[in-house]
């Protein structure tokens, strides 16, 4: 069973929260043992993550014989920061924040006095990099709706930009929206490692548990890169 940790109840507020983009559910496995996937290469030429396998001939000794490894199939970009999220269809025009390891061992919420603001994993794999890139944001806050609070009015074939500090821009196709139930999040699937460039963008959605004082699933887009503009 894995235990995904949840800020301390002294951090909570009494009244309704912000509704951060990804729970300390989510983000909790994020940090650990599929954290291993989300590290960057250090290149694009980096070889692929793979496993020898080892064989015995026939003196019984063994012998490595060379892994065999699916080749990436889409376009890729090399490493660079995120500095603006664009998605027009929902009229999203939103800045990057970086987002670090918090005291609960979850990733950071953006500030929660800013409506307009998405936030990445700056230590995991930046948009348009191969892997698999999160990027964040608050469905409302305790006032008003926020940056994610259309997303789950995008579908499949729309999509979205991400401007990069190298000049770039990442062009993302949305392959699927689905949302998921907290308590059975399929982890495996949303974060797996991969030698695409993907991305996934991140919310709260569902109904609202006011005794929980959270929101009963996750709202997942399902993205990968397209083309750079």
């Amino acid at each position: 069973m894995t235990i995904r940790p949840r800020p301390p109840a002294d951090a909570r507020p009494s009244r309704r929260p912000v509704r951060w983009g990804v729970t300390a559910t989510v983000w909790a496995l994020v940090l650990g043992g599929l954290l291993y996937f989300f590290a960057p290469d250090s290149s694009e030429d980096a070889p692929p993550r793979k496993a020898a396998t080892a064989v015995a001939d026939s003196r019984g000794t063994t012998q490595r014989t060379p892994p065999v490894t699916a080749p990436p199939t889409g376009p890729s970009l090399p490493r660079s920061t995120p500095v603006r999220l664009r998605i027009p269809d929902i009229a999203v025009n939103a800045p990057f924040t970086d987002l670090s390891i918090g005291p609960s061992g979850a990733l950071d919420a953006p500030p929660a006095d800013d409506t307009n603001l998405v936030g990445w994993h700056a230590a995991g794999v930046s948009p348009g990099q191969r892997g698999t890139a999160l990027i964040a944001g608050h469905l409302d806050t305790a006032t008003a709706p926020a940056v994610f609070a259309r997303l789950g009015e995008l579908t499949r074939g729309d999509r979205f930009e991400v401007d990069r500090t190298d000049g770039t821009t990442a062009v993302f196709l949305v392959d699927s929206v689905e949302s998921f139930r907290k308590d059975d999040f399929p982890d495996e699937r949303v974060y797996s490692d991969t030698r695409d460039a993907l991305v996934r963008l991140i919310t709260c959605g569902g109904a609202y548990d006011r005794k929980a004082k959270d929101y009963t699933e996750n709202l997942v887009v399902f993205a990968h890169l397209d083309r750079t503009a």
